[in-house]
């Protein structure tokens, strides 16, 4: 690769840690803020990010998220905006201020995480599927937009990752039952998420955009 440089976002742990790891294999110098840099729940934290941000971006990789998991009568509309703030909005704003040095050179690369609950669902995922198909929506309307610029805009739909998260949100019993429903029983690794987030977010990628990517071991065509 060109030498680059990238914004990842929730990079301290999992699959964004991985994706931070496989750009800096490939010489990508990466800016990954903490969330006391940087906090996706806080509109102004956003902006003074950006504002402060003096480095061109050509990679930015969404991957920060919030998971609320509840029924219709445990969760509410703050639950709601909560979700569609760090989610959907977070990631509109973060890409709308960097996208303006990536149409004048010709060249970025975007990639949202978002998931295969966008997709499907399960109970107690209302909130969390909302956020992801809309993610997904505004993944296919700016690849529209800035595809005459040479910026590629791309969602990648992991199914089940073996992190904390699911773990967090799974009993062991949920988890055995999980994997033999997924025809290649297992979970996946996460460095095979992100590495293709790397493909994506490559040079080696020039025709690939407006594509929701799903990496699920099968799970979704059951």
């Amino acid at each position: 690769m060109e030498k680059r440089t990238a914004l990842v976002t929730g990079a301290s742990r999992g699959i964004g840690k991985s994706i931070k790891e496989s750009l800096l294999d490939e010489q990508i110098e990466v800016i990954s803020p903490s969330r006391n840099e940087l906090d996706l729940s806080v509109p102004e934290s956003i902006n003074n990010f950006l504002v402060n941000l003096s480095t061109p971006i050509d990679i930015l990789v969404n991957n920060a998220g919030i998971l609320k998991v509840g029924r219709y009568n445990e969760l509410s509309s703050t639950d709601f905006r909560d979700i569609l703030q760090v989610n959907v909005i977070a990631p509109f704003e973060i890409i709308v201020g960097v996208i303006e040095s990536m149409k004048h050179r010709k060249f970025g690369r975007i990639v949202n995480i978002s998931s295969i609950w966008g997709q499907i669902s399960r109970e107690g995922r209302s909130l969390y599927s909302s956020s992801k198909a809309a993610l997904d929506a505004l993944t296919k309307s700016f690849a529209l937009e800035f595809g005459p610029y040479n910026v590629l805009i791309n969602s990648v739909a992991p199914g089940y990752v073996d992190t904390e998260l699911i773990k967090k949100h799974n009993t062991d019993s949920e988890l055995a039952e999980i994997k033999k429903i997924i025809p290649l029983q297992r979970f996946a690794k996460q460095n095979e998420i992100s590495n293709l987030v790397k493909f994506l977010c490559s040079e080696d990628n020039s025709y690939i955009t407006g594509q929701i990517i799903t990496i699920d071991g099968g799970y979704v065509c059951k």
